[in-house]
């Protein structure tokens, strides 16, 4: 599991994000969105809730992802989140964010990432520099989106042949908290409006289409994945050890056996576990990655280097596991073989502020300062810290040659920095 990243401490692991990817897909698609751009990415909260801030992710909190018992009720998340994208709700509310600059850092944050990947909608900058009044603005939604939210998701489930008797299950959840205060409440239960109407239409809706779907043993697998992994990594080790098993899937239940005996200090039970299930499924790119974290952590430097590098053989575009075998031989010694291959994950995706991280570490290594201290501006951009992101670009800018790419993306930090700065002084 990748630690935390970013102003909202996302959860980047590319096992939980492949799997996650694989429950939305068939929704997606069904929304008619761009299934294989849009990314499904967890939020360390223990709260429950799930949002959107633009076209390309759905957020979902860690709390409530293992709150949920089925495919079905995370599929209807999932659709729910997709039909305030596709309604329009993201759009327009992105729009008057940016024209009221309610948003202090989230200009800065979105220029630096849309530089990297030519979106304007770039998602690197959740929260970052958001007051509470701005938040709560943004991430609300009115009481109409919700109707319309809930709607479109039935459609959306129902074509990609998903029971919406989910929906219903989530909203169970949610039941009664509009008759709490508004600090006791759910953060989704605030930034999406419950009554007992809407739970009855969608009850109605949703009960229109009982047994008509019987449930997905495929999707229920990438459930248990996502859930089972993100839980052995979130929960103490006795409690997941307790039930590694519930899952019903033998390789899940080894691979939680596997975390929790490696975060209770017993190394060695978790690398035979680790042996094993790479030795039952030698082309799945997630074991072995896991199996590379596990050796790194233990300082086992050069096998787990040969564990990510089977990951990355299999699994070549996959950012996380790109740059985690780039930083397995930045720590093991070697930033010349190590450069390369942060720079690809780097380029595959510009929102991983480790990656951006280890990357400038390995240019100090080899002797570059100036890249060096471009690549700490940028980060310090994507975490929110402007003032910081300014003096390194400065800095970037004083050692690089002028008119170079390395410098013009220096030249691109110090001016959304300095603005983000402009604007929070404002405030």
């Amino acid at each position: 599991m990748a630690g935390p990243l970013l102003a909202a401490s996302l959860l980047r692991d590319p096992d939980i994000e492949h799997s996650l990817k694989e429950l939305a897909k068939p929704v997606l698609n069904a929304a008619g969105l761009p299934a294989g751009r849009m990314k499904v990415l967890v939020v360390d909260d223990n709260a429950l809730n799930a949002f959107v801030i633009d076209r390309d992710h759905i957020f979902i909190h860690a709390g409530l992802l293992l709150k949920l018992t089925t495919a079905e009720q995370l599929q209807s998340v999932i659709a729910h989140e997709a039909a305030h994208i596709a309604n329009g709700h993201i759009a327009r509310r992105t729009a008057n964010a940016r024209a009221a600059q309610t948003l202090a850092g989230f200009g800065m944050a979105l220029a630096a990432a849309a530089a990297a990947t030519g979106s304007a909608d770039a998602g690197a900058a959740i929260g970052i520099g958001m007051q509470s009044s701005a938040q709560r603005s943004f991430f609300s939604h009115t009481r109409s989106e919700e109707a319309s939210a809930d709607q479109s998701a039935i459609r959306y489930l129902t074509r990609a042949g998903v029971d919406p008797q989910g929906s219903v299950e989530v909203m169970k959840i949610f039941a009664g908290q509009e008759l709490l205060s508004t600090g006791r409440q759910d953060p989704y239960a605030r930034s999406h409006p419950l009554s007992r109407d809407r739970l009855r239409a969608m009850e109605a809706a949703a009960g229109a289409y009982k047994g008509r779907f019987a449930p997905d043993k495929t999707a229920n697998y990438w459930f248990e994945r996502a859930r089972g992994k993100l839980g052995a990594f979130y929960r103490a080790p006795k409690w997941t050890l307790s039930r590694a098993g519930e899952s019903g899937h033998k390789d899940i239940e080894l691979m939680r056996k596997a975390i929790a005996w490696h975060r209770s200090g017993k190394g060695n039970e978790a690398l035979r576990a680790m042996n094993t299930l790479v030795s039952a499924a030698p082309s799945d790119p997630y074991l072995h990655e896991l199996h590379g974290q596990i050796l790194l952590e233990r300082r086992q430097m050069q096998a787990a280097v040969g564990a990510y590098g089977r990951a990355v053989k299999l699994a070549p575009r996959d950012a996380l596991i790109v740059g985690q075998y780039g930083h397995a031989l930045l720590v093991s010694g070697s930033p010349k073989a190590a450069l390369p291959h942060l720079e690809r994950s780097a380029n595959l995706e510009r929102r991983d502020a480790r990656v951006l991280r280890d990357l400038g570490g390995a240019y100090a290594q080899l002797g570059n300062n100036g890249m060096a201290s471009l690549l700490t501006s940028e980060r310090y951009a994507l975490q929110g810290r402007p003032k910081d992101a300014t003096i390194h670009a400065k800095r970037a800018l004083g050692l690089l040659k002028r008119g170079s790419p390395g410098w013009q993306r220096a030249q691109d930090v110090l001016l959304a920095s300095e603005a983000a700065s402009n604007s929070r002084r404002k405030k």
